[in-house]
């Protein structure tokens, strides 16, 4: 059966735990990370050096790396759905799961960390205003893009709505000014209509 190590309120193991249900997958999760620990253990340090959190076995077969385990249990069992049959839109599909950590999620993550994870006496405001600008620079390049789309790539959901929705729900929640974004407003309604979103994502910022 397929493992699956992390906490269920991270990003990186909600973007799994949302593929998995969409693929309607079987699997175990292990509580890992954060306050439950187990990351420096030496047994899973041999699993993934990093440290980090989630990191999947598949029948023996070890990954880490969020996106990579999206992007392989795509493939392995939704190619023509979650994972695009054409190589064109599967690469389409690839740059916006790149976009999101390259881009987006460097902008997004010292917002959420400063705002929710950091005690309010200890909060650096300018870096945090920083952060948010960057932010909304980002998200004006996907508002932009989403004119006239349901998803990332036009009709269908695919992989690369994983990392992207998760994404949106963590900005939408957290309380800081945010420009307008009416695509991605609908974008992420569209989105809370999968039962699977509402279920692994859409649970309070911790």
């Amino acid at each position: 059966m397929l493992k699956i190590w992390g906490r269920a309120n991270s990003i990186n193991v909600q973007k799994v735990l949302w593929c998995c249900d969409e693929l309607s997958l079987e699997y175990e999760r292990i509580d890992a990370g954060g306050p439950f620990g187990r990351t420096q253990n030496p047994d899973y340090l041999a699993m993934n050096p990093n440290g980090l959190i989630p990191t999947i076995s598949d029948d023996g077969f070890t990954l880490w790396e969020s996106n990579a385990i999206v992007r392989y249990l795509a493939a392995k069992h939704g190619v023509g759905g979650l994972c695009p049959e054409d190589l064109r839109e599967r690469a389409d599909a690839d740059r916006w799961m790149d976009w999101q950590l390259g881009t987006l999620w460097v902008a997004l993550r010292p917002v959420f960390i400063g705002l929710v994870r950091t005690p309010p006496e200890e909060r650096d405001a300018a870096a945090i205003e920083e952060a948010r600008q960057g932010t909304i620079a980002a998200w004006s390049i996907l508002e932009a893009h989403m004119k006239d789309r349901d998803h990332a790539l036009g009709e269908s959901f695919t992989m690369a709505d994983v990392p992207l929705g998760v994404s949106i729900h963590r900005w939408s929640q957290l309380p800081v000014e945010k420009s307008r974004t009416p695509n991605l407003d609908a974008y992420l309604e569209k989105l809370s209509e999968r039962p699977a979103f509402r279920e692994r994502v859409m649970l309070p910022l911790t």
